[in-house]
């Protein structure tokens, strides 16, 4: 019982209500800062997590369009190249053959 009244008796005290001032004082302002602020940490949070994700699509962007200059490059040196792909992709053919298509 002793060490109960103790920590009564403590927040009654001078002392125990600066304590109380505080906390309370503290709770206050990291709420303030955290969620009304407007340079608040969730917004950076946020902002963070859209920058890496732009990142993330920037570097898969630049691997499409080296893939797509290789094959740029490809076609416009070699002419069996480009045949190939005008077939394959547009479905292009000969004069004098017959193309099925199937899916």
């Amino acid at each position: 019982m002793d060490k109960n009244q103790n920590r009564h008796t403590f927040w009654k005290t001078e002392r125990g209500s600066f304590v109380t001032f505080a906390i309370v004082s503290t709770a206050v302002f990291l709420i303030f800062i955290c969620f009304i602020s407007s340079g608040s940490i969730l917004r950076w949070i946020r902002a963070g997590r859209e920058l890496r994700r732009q990142e993330k699509l920037i570097e898969a962007y630049q691997a499409d369009i080296d893939r797509m200059g290789t094959e740029v490059e490809l076609l416009s040196s070699d002419k069996d190249s480009l045949e190939k792909f005008a077939r394959e992709k547009f479905h292009f053919a000969a004069p004098d053959e017959d193309v099925y298509i199937e899916e």
